[in-house]
C-alpha cells in the first residue's frame, strides 16, 4: 500500500470503524455472514434541502440519514450541523452507535445523520428552516418505532424541538418520542444535560477502581470545552475529586500547573467565548495537552486526534474518551502496549444515548421521571456495562475496545441470529 492510500485509510472514519469491527471478529471467530453484514450500513438516505434564507435567495443543503443495524431495536442516533460533514463520518458515527446502544445493552439499533452547512453562519430562522426541511425530506424513514434522532455536534434541544414538531405536522398528532434531547418543555427527561459527561465519570470512577488510583489527588486535562468537556471538568472534580490542570477548545488551550476551579472555568469561557487569557494560565497547543504528564486524559472534541503519531508520547494514566472516534487503530495497539488504560469512546460517552433512550421511554409513557432517578438508573447502566466489558478485557487479554467491541457485536450477532437473519 503506498502511503498516500495508507494515510487516506487512516483518515477515513468508516474504514477505521470497520477495522475496528474486524479486530473484534477476528478475536470472536464471528460468522462470516454476520460480520459481512455488519461491515455496511443496512440502509442510508442522501437528500437535497432548499431553504429560504433571510435576504430571499434559496440555498441548496446536502443532508445524510444513516441506519446501520436495526436488530436490536430502532436505530437511534444524533444528527450534525457541521461544514465538513462527510457520508463516510456518518456513516462511522452510526456504526459506532450501533455498538454504543449493544454495550449500554439498550434495546435500540444505530443510526446517525448530518446536514452539510455552517450554522455559526445561519440566523435562528435560517436554522429553523433547515431543520424543518430535514425532517420533512426524512420523514417516511423516521418513527419512535423506526429511528429515534438526536442533537450531536452544532445542534441544540431548540433543534430537536422544531424537528420533533415538524414531524408532528407531519403524522397529524404530537410525537415527542420520535426525537430525543428536547427541551423539558416538551418532552425532554430531567438529566440528559450533563448524561454523556456524567456517564463518562462514573466509567472512570470504575477504571480507577480498578488501577488502584486516588482520584481525588488526579489531575485532569480535557481537550475539547464544548458541551461534554465543559459537563466534563465540573462533574469530573464534583464527583470524583480530580484537579483540572489543563483544558483546549478550537481556539488554544490553557495549561494550569496548581488546578483551577471547573465552574470558574466554564463561567470564563461562556463569558469570553474562548479561553484564551485566564487568570494565572499558560497557552498551550491543542497537541502539547495531549501528551501532559496527567492521570485522567479526556478526549472531548473531534475524530483522529491520538493518532501512531503521537501515542507513544501519551503519559495519561487513563485516556477517557468523550469525543467520538478520538483515537486510531495504530494509536490503540501503542497505548495497549505502553499500559495506558483507554475507556473507549462507545463505552465513556454512552451516558447520552443511554439518557436519550430514558427520554424515549418516558415519551412512549407518558410517565416522566425525576432527577435523581435518572442518574441512579444511568450509574447503574455505566457500571455493569464497564465491568462486561473490563471482564471480556481480562478473558481474551486484549484491549479495553476491542473488548467493548466483542461484548456488543455478540448482542447484535445473538439478535441477528434469533430474528433468522442470518
Amino acid at each position: 500500500m503506498s502511503l498516500t492510500a495508507e494515510r487516506v485509510q487512516h483518515d477515513n472514519p468508516f474504514q477505521i470503524a470497520q477495522q475496528q469491527l474486524d479486530k473484534a471478529a477476528a478475536r470472536l471467530q464471528l460468522d462470516p455472514a454476520i460480520h459481512q453484514a455488519l461491515r455496511e450500513p443496512m440502509r442510508e438516505l442522501h437528500v437535497t434541502i432548499p431553504v429560504k434564507m433571510d435576504d430571499g435567495s434559496v440555498r441548496v443543503f446536502k443532508g445524510f440519514r444513516v441506519q446501520y443495524n436495526d436488530a436490536r431495536g430502532p436505530n437511534k442516533g444524533g444528527i450534525r450541523f457541521h461544514p465538513d460533514e462527510t457520508i463516510d463520518t456518518v456513516r462511522a458515527l452510526a456504526a459506532w452507535m450501533t455498538w454504543k446502544t449493544a454495550v449500554v445493552d439498550i434495546p435500540l439499533g444505530g443510526g446517525k445523520g448530518g446536514v452539510i452547512c455552517d450554522p455559526k453562519k445561519m440566523s435562528p430562522a435560517e436554522l429553523e428552516r433547515l431543520s424543518r426541511g430535514y425532517i420533512r425530506a426524512l420523514g417516511r424513514f423516521i418513527g419512535p418505532d423506526r429511528d429515534i434522532p438526536a442533537p450531536d455536534v452544532y445542534t441544540t434541544p431548540q433543534i430537536m424541538a422544531w424537528m420533533m414538531d415538524e414531524y408532528s405536522v407531519i403524522t397529524g398528532h404530537n410525537t415527542p418520542g420520535v426525537i430525543t434531547g428536547k427541551p423539558l418543555s416538551v418532552g425532554g427527561s430531567e438529566g440528559r444535560g450533563d448524561a454523556t459527561a456524567r456517564g463518562g465519570a462514573y466509567t472512570v470512577r470504575e477504571a480507577a477502581k480498578y488501577l488502584n488510583i486516588d482520584l481525588t489527588k488526579a489531575t485532569l486535562a480535557i481537550q475539547g470545552f464544548g458541551n461534554a468537556g465543559q459537563y466534563a471538568a465540573t462533574l469530573f472534580q464534583d464527583l470524583l475529586g480530580c484537579k483540572v490542570v489543563a483544558v483546549s477548545d478550537s481556539r488554544g488551550g490553557i495549561y494550569l500547573p496548581d488546578g483551577a476551579d471547573a465552574h470558574d472555568l466554564v463561567r470564563y469561557k461562556l463569558t469570553n467565548g474562548s479561553l484564551e487569557g485566564y487568570p494565572g494560565s499558560q497557552p498551550i497547543s491543542n497537541e502539547a495537552l495531549l501528551e501532559l504528564d496527567v492521570d485522567v486524559l479526556a478526549p472531548s472534541a473531534l475524530e483522529d486526534v491520538v493518532t501512531e503519531r503521537n501515542a507513544e508520547n501519551i503519559r495519561a494514566k487513563i485516556v477517557a474518551e468523550l469525543a467520538n472516534g478520538p483515537t486510531n487503530p495504530q494509536a490503540d495497539d501503542i497505548l495497549y502496549r505502553r499500559g495506558v488504560f483507554v475507556i473507549p469512546d462507545f463505552l465513556c460517552n454512552a451516558g447520552g444515548v443511554t439518557v436519550s433512550y430514558f427520554e424515549w421511554v418516558q415519551n412512549e409513557t407518558g410517565y416522566y421521571w425525576e432527577e435523581q432517578l435518572v442518574h441512579e438508573r444511568l450509574d447503574k447502566k455505566m457500571t455493569t456495562a464497564f465491568a462486561s466489558v473490563l471482564d471480556m478485557s481480562l478473558e481474551y487479554q486484549t484491549d479495553m475496545r476491542t473488548a467493548a467491541y466483542m461484548v456488543a457485536i455478540q448482542r447484535v450477532a445473538e439478535a441477528m441470529r434469533a430474528r433468522g437473519w442470518v
